[in-house]
């Protein structure tokens, strides 16, 4: 039976995404390198008298409500009735921001009401069409990721030690992809293999912010100055920005040269290679 159950809802980070062109579906293939940070969202299960979804936390949008709430399309696209549950979710990172906030969200209640037996276990590939990240946060692991998200490759990433940066702008997925022209795509089919490459560098969506927010520009040019970063990059179509260092040290004295730089904007430090751990 239902008990009360909590479980982590983590964000991830793209090292790397490409745009390799757009589908007859109205998707695009793209190529993205995946690692998972020990920065989570809380999400708690239990009876109640209906079924019913809040969000609180620092990150929870109004009235705790999300319009068109992916964990309530979860049950239409499964054809089926919801649970008698509450789903209670502490956003504890941004959404629209590049973290893979919905889709982390409802892998997670995927994986508890599957264990609870309460839906049917499935394929990861079958809930592409609810969401093209899902696949990869029921997979959990570093990998590579290509096609429209249903191609999956389990790869391992290096220990890396990040800084986050949340502008003020926001990047909606959806007008981001649209944004995109066919000139933005500088890699081929061709070159889309399963292994990590030399080519395997950068975001394309970081050509759309430079044209359109002058705040982008701003803060890279600035986190790519900060001592000991390797590199700093976009995830996912944004807006959240990350630099990446090899030490905790270095992370954590960039973090507080950026707040004096930016004493506005939230920004927080994570590592890699712990999903397992917390």
């Amino acid at each position: 039976m239902l008990d009360n159950i909590t479980e982590k809802s983590p964000a991830k980070i793209n090292l790397f995404l490409k745009i390799i062109n757009k589908r007859a579906d109205g998707y695009h293939n793209i190529r993205t390198g995946i690692t998972f940070l020990d920065l989570h969202d809380e999400i708690n299960i239990q009876p109640h008298n209906n079924f019913e979804v809040i969000y609180s936390g620092k990150f929870s949008p109004k009235n705790n409500k999300f319009y068109n709430c992916i964990i309530t399309r979860l049950f239409t696209f499964l054809k089926i009735k919801p649970p008698k549950v509450l789903i209670s979710i502490k956003k504890n990172f941004p959404y629209q921001a590049g973290l893979g906030s919905a889709s982390s969200n409802v892998a997670t209640v995927i994986k508890i009401l599957e264990n609870l037996e309460i839906i049917e276990r499935k394929n990861i590939f079958d809930y592409v069409n609810l969401g093209s990240d899902i696949p990869l946060f029921l997979n959990q692991k570093d990998c590579l990721v290509r096609g429209k998200g249903d191609l999956i490759s389990n790869i391992s990433f290096p220990k890396y030690y990040f800084l986050l940066i949340k502008p003020n702008y926001a990047c909606s997925t959806k007008k981001m992809y649209k944004s995109l022209i066919s000139s933005d795509f500088d890699y081929t089919i061709e070159q889309d293999l399963e292994d990590i490459n030399d080519q395997d560098n950068g975001n394309d969506f970081e050509k759309i912010l430079k044209k359109s927010e002058p705040e982008f520009i701003n803060i890279t040019n600035f986190l790519e100055n900060l001592k000991g970063v390797i590199f700093t990059r976009l995830t996912g179509s944004g807006s959240c920005l990350f630099s990446v260092f090899e030490t905790k040290e270095d992370a954590h004295k960039a973090k507080i040269n950026f707040s004096k730089k930016f004493p506005s904007l939230w920004n927080i430090t994570a590592e890699n290679n712990l999903l397992n751990i917390f």
